[in-house]
């Protein structure tokens, strides 16, 4: 197996002989805010219910901490798959994993052990959460567990088998319902409703970041659908779930779930648009996409943030 060379920005023991730096760093703590801007959409949906700030603050470490401790395992099982040590078209840090194996930083015994504490972290607060807000968060917290885990670990590999997308909308729309439950204390339809817009731009965080990694996805048999098709062909995917969030926003809007002021939120579209554009022009030119990666990360953060904040202002 050919191992890629370490880029200059990549993590090395030397960089990172702190523990403390080195173990907040494997989280790739730079991604995380997604989870807190799902929480943010989470607590707005919830707001004329209830809201309780000691609990929102809770809530917030343990989707930080649960989205870290997916990011740790996916690093594990892709060191085991061996899609990381050949990926040589990776752009760090949006693809081709943290690299702490790889580059010696941590070992695969470490990794998968820092990725169970971190679970174990979640559950042990996730227990005082169901204890004192209700039985039914135990259901969406288990399905979130379970979810980031058999997203990459074997015998499930979902995103090896053309599930991923469907597991990355699914696991940040239970962040959206789980922070709405900690305050309501029950179940309601709406955050399952107003978090899917969300959701799938997330899911394009993941579709997108796909392309690059895709020659060593292809050799480690992770055939997720980016992988599967010609990379002209899978860049509509990207166009489809695109559309598909400003449909359902849309569809929100006019079905009353959401007043009108929340079509502010449809801003978010304009950094995923020229994301789209850069990505059907060079699909299969790696190298050029980094700026699209951003922009599609500037969208999933933006439209959350502004919808929370209409429902807020509300």
């Amino acid at each position: 197996m050919t191992t890629a060379k370490a880029a200059p920005l990549e993590p090395t023991p030397e960089a990172l002989a702190n523990p403390v730096k080195r173990y907040l760093l494997a989280t790739r703590p730079a991604f995380l805010t997604i989870a807190l801007a799902g929480c943010l959409l989470g607590f707005a949906t919830a707001l004329q219910a209830a809201f309780s700030l000691p609990l929102a603050l809770l809530t917030l470490f343990l989707a930080i901490v649960a989205h870290a401790g997916v990011n740790v395992f996916n690093d594990y099982y892709d060191h085991l798959n061996g899609t990381d040590a050949v990926n040589v078209d990776r752009l760090f840090p949006f693809t081709g994993g943290s690299r702490f194996i790889q580059n010696g930083v941590m070992s695969p015994r470490q990794t998968l052990r820092y990725a169970l504490a971190l679970f174990a972290m979640v559950i042990a607060g996730g227990l005082w959460l169901i204890a004192s807000r209700g039985a039914g968060l135990f259901w969406i917290g288990l399905s979130g567990l379970l979810i980031g885990w058999a997203y990459s670990a074997p015998p499930l590999k979902l995103n090896s088998r053309g599930l991923g997308e469907i597991c990355v909308a699914a696991g940040f729309l239970l962040i959206v319902a789980g922070a709405d439950f900690v305050q309501r204390g029950a179940v309601s339809l709406a955050p399952w409703l107003l978090g899917l817009p969300y959701a799938l731009l997330v899911t394009n965080i993941l579709y997108i970041n796909q392309f690059p990694d895709r020659s060593a996805d292809i050799q480690a048999g992770k055939l997720h659908w980016v992988a599967r098709l010609e990379p002209q062909v899978a860049a509509r995917g990207y166009w489809l779930i695109l559309l598909a969030s400003a449909a359902m926003l849309a569809g929100l809007v006019a079905s009353g779930w959401l007043p009108k002021t929340a079509l502010v939120s449809l801003l978010a579209m304009l950094p995923a648009l020229k994301a789209g554009r850069i990505l059907s022009r060079h699909a299969a030119e790696p190298a050029r996409l980094a700026p699209a990666l951003q922009l599609t990360i500037v969208a999933a953060h933006l439209q959350p943030v502004l919808l929370a904040a209409v429902l807020a202002l509300g």
